[in-house]
């Protein structure tokens, strides 16, 4: 088993490695069901009876260490061969585009969470087989497989976003409990920003990415990007009540307007910012940083109507050109394995996208990690539509010309829908 500080480190290498997975070219909202829901599959696969080969491609750490467990599956499924390959991240989407189109790919692949409703859409994926269970996985985590109401694939690691805070320098402003509520995390950075820290929290200003720390205060405001006919719902009052909650940091001088010339860890370990929202990956780098263990914490999304955060990571997926469904499908239930997601972890760090996997003590056993964990209970991920990353891109601008800019909420809700209508969902 990995140290706890080891873990951390290896999830701290994991950060770019996440961003881009999470940020591919996603909660279904509107069509996608919830776990033993109405999603569609495909008929039962009798992987019991696979055998012959299997090729995989999997991406940055996951491709360079995954054939230690495919050794460890091969050895319980002697009549099948894996063969995994590792593939540049940033290489990926146009690799697996070009074998869709070919026909001439892997059996199994990786599948960024945003990228599963382009593939789909191109025809490039065979739906899962009933045989796999979606209440083993969590929620937000299988909805991002859920393409107009069929899953075409399976969750294999995630990732969630807390809020990281100084609890020294939140106490010394007089807040000695963790944010429950909008005005329970306003009050947090002002008092943190009252104790002497520059900015009380890190909030981005728009730009690329954005939306992944916007859009939780928009589901947290009741909103949903997509409705269950498939329109966007982006201009409705919970969007301007979150951009509007958003802004107000920006106009109450309670976050900075551009990044700084110190990295934002080093602003935390120094006390010169005293909160931001970000993922696991952070809790190493913070540490690295210098950041003394006994003077922060992560606490839960904030809730208004609900308590939501962003869910990201990988899929994995059978191409529909695959010659060996069978053996593929095979090898993705022995993944979603409880067992196996525990040694996944222990390998890699990757969180498990089975809740089952974290009873176990290597992920219960570590408090900063469970908060992650009871965060997923209640996360989304957008629509599993073609198109997300250029609505994506649109929000983010969206963003920047509101908390930067001049534009208002009241505006900025109407563009960002303008936005999207214009550029549909590639269905």
């Amino acid at each position: 088993m990995t140290s706890r500080r080891s873990a951390w480190a290896a999830l701290a290498a994991l950060a770019m490695m996440f961003s881009l997975s999470a940020c591919g070219r996603g909660d279904g909202e509107g069509d996608a069901a919830s776990p033993g829901g109405a999603a569609s599959q495909a008929p039962e696969v009798d992987t019991g009876a696979a055998s012959g080969d299997v090729t995989v491609w999997a991406m940055g750490t996951e491709g360079e260490n995954l054939q230690v467990v495919a050794d460890a599956f091969m050895e319980e499924n002697p009549d099948i061969a894996v063969e995994v390959t590792a593939v540049p991240f940033d290489a990926a989407h146009d690799r697996i585009v070009a074998a869709i189109a070919g026909g001439e790919g892997p059996d199994v692949t990786q599948i960024g969470t945003t990228w599963m409703g382009e593939f789909a859409t191109l025809g490039g994926l065979d739906p899962t087989p009933s045989n796999i269970d979606p209440s083993a996985f969590f929620e937000g985590a299988w909805n991002t497989t859920v393409v107009d109401g069929t899953s075409y694939g399976v969750p294999w690691y995630v990732e969630t976003r807390l809020v990281y805070y100084r609890t020294d320098l939140a106490e010394e402003g007089g807040v000695t409990e963790p944010p429950a509520t909008w005005d329970d995390l306003k009050a947090l950075a002002e008092g943190i920003q009252g104790a002497g820290a520059e900015y009380g929290i890190n909030l981005q200003p728009g730009g690329t990415g954005s939306w992944q720390t916007f859009m939780p205060f928009f589901w947290q405001a009741g909103g949903e990007i997509m409705d269950a006919d498939g329109n966007f719902t982006l201009d409705g009052e919970p969007c301007v009540e979150a951009l509007t909650y958003y802004d107000s940091y920006f106009e109450e001088g309670l976050t900075a307007a551009a990044a700084g010339d110190v990295p934002l860890e080093g602003q935390f370990a120094n006390g010169d910012v005293g909160a931001f929202i970000s993922g696991p990956w952070m809790v190493g780098i913070v540490t690295d940083a210098g950041a003394d263990p006994e003077t922060w914490t992560v606490a839960h999304q904030p809730t208004e109507e609900a308590g939501t955060s962003f869910v990201g990571g990988s899929n994995l997926g059978v191409l529909a050109d695959s010659d060996n469904k069978e053996a593929a499908w095979a090898f993705i239930e022995y993944l979603s394995q409880p067992e196996v997601q525990v040694t996944w972890y222990e390998t890699v760090s990757d969180l498990p996208s089975v809740q089952s996997a974290w009873d176990d003590e290597a992920l219960a056993g570590d408090e900063l990690l469970a908060a992650f964990g009871d965060q997923l209970a209640d996360a989304k991920a957008p629509p599993a539509i073609a198109t997300w990353e250029e609505v994506a891109a649109e929000i983010d601008a969206v963003i920047e010309q509101v908390t930067v800019g001049d534009m208002t909420p009241e505006d900025g809700c109407p563009a960002m829908q303008e936005a999207a209508d214009a550029i549909g969902t590639g269905g």
